[in-house]
């Protein structure tokens, strides 16, 4: 996947977020009906902190640096890339399947023509909103509920599941590829941790690398999901702890005990529910996360990173709260948008660029 930063940005936020990797290696029966899974936002309802257990901590010094506004683009990489996109749809390619799914931001017309577009494997109909329920039709034939899938040299299965989402966000692999190159080159073993994990993909591209990670999200089925793409690429044997827990809660008990990571990757929704009625508000509650996790970030830390999907913001909002978080930690904050270029059918040709999400990066120079 080609990578690249560039200055001038814009655009809003859209899609979900988690973690990308392929799906599944192939042995099992395709089953006749895609079974719902758990979907990006489902996990997030239930992956909200308890309650505000402390105050933030009062910072002083000098507010780090700043670069913005930093695209972060991709195009396309393993076994996916995103075709065209218009008309509110978005034309994508996982592993064998080509299938279509709502993009609110696609305001344009697609670039391909109409043939292209019926020539799908699946189609995600009903409720398009990020927390609405739908169900996929196959216009082909039935197709089973998982599929392989491959990213950064990660096996993972990809599903159907009744929220349009299949388990991987593409776009994330900015993130992940930086990840990897500062786990590669720390000449130690850095401690990853990362809250709202999803399906597992961005944990084990850091294990594969040589880190020793914390897994943290409060769905089982995200990480019964997790431990299934870690069982397809035979890593079991990888320092993964796979933590089912609402995120807030480790972090704030991770800081009472004076644990401490090398990376933090956290993506919040903007919305949840937790499993004790405990309500999460992105603007409310993530001031406090962001405060936590700086408390828990080690003396030699290489970086923390804030997704931040399907909100009404500039990325300018978590930037700001991101220099004021690290203030007195020196280094440099940049922030801006994930985008997706459309790649064509043969994954070569670029076109329009997707935006998908806000993100702020703190590393230490």
């Amino acid at each position: 996947m080609k990578q690249r930063e560039r200055r001038p940005g814009q655009k809003k936020t859209s899609g979900s977020s988690g973690e990308s990797r392929r799906d599944d290696r192939a042995s099992r029966p395709p089953k006749p009906v895609a079974q719902p899974a758990a979907s990006r936002e489902t996990v997030r309802e239930a992956a909200v902190p308890a309650a505000i257990e402390r105050p933030l901590m009062t910072r002083s010094g000098e507010r780090p640096t700043e670069r913005v506004p930093i695209i972060l683009e991709s195009l396309g990489a393993g076994d996916f890339h995103l075709i065209d996109s218009g008309n509110g749809e978005k034309l994508e390619q996982y592993g064998p399947y080509r299938i279509i799914r709502p993009e609110a931001q696609a305001l344009w017309r697609p670039s391909l023509p109409p043939h292209v577009w019926e020539k799908v494997d699946a189609v995600f109909t009903g409720d398009t909103d990020e927390e609405g329920t739908g169900r996929w039709r196959f216009p082909k034939e039935a197709l089973g509920e998982a599929w392989p899938l491959n990213l950064l040299g990660v096996d993972f299965l990809g599903r159907f599941t009744s929220f349009r989402h299949v388990g991987v966000f593409p776009e994330q692999i900015v993130h992940w590829s930086w990840m990897k190159d500062q786990v590669e080159k720390a000449g130690r073993p850095l401690k990853v941790l990362n809250l709202f994990g999803y399906t597992g993909v961005a944990s084990l591209v850091a294990a594969a690398a040589g880190a020793e990670v914390t897994h943290v999200d409060a769905s089982k089925k995200a990480i019964g999901w997790a431990r299934e793409n870690q069982a397809l690429g035979r890593m079991e044997k990888l320092p993964i702890r796979w933590i089912c827990e609402d995120a807030m809660k480790f972090i704030l008990r991770e800081e009472r005990r004076g644990s401490q990571y090398d990376i933090i990757l956290t993506d919040p929704p903007k919305f949840g529910r937790g499993p004790n009625g405990e309500v999460w508000h992105l603007f409310e509650h993530l001031p406090l996360m962001l405060d936590v996790c700086r408390e828990i970030l080690s003396p030699k830390a290489v970086g923390l990173v804030l997704t931040a999907y399907s909100i009404r913001a500039s990325f300018y909002s978590i930037h700001e709260l991101m220099r004021e978080t690290m203030r007195g930690a020196g280094g440099v904050v940049e922030s801006g948008e994930l985008v997706i270029r459309e790649a064509g059918l043969d994954g070569k040709t670029q076109g329009r660029a997707l935006s998908t999400s806000l993100f702020s990066r703190w590393v230490p120079k």
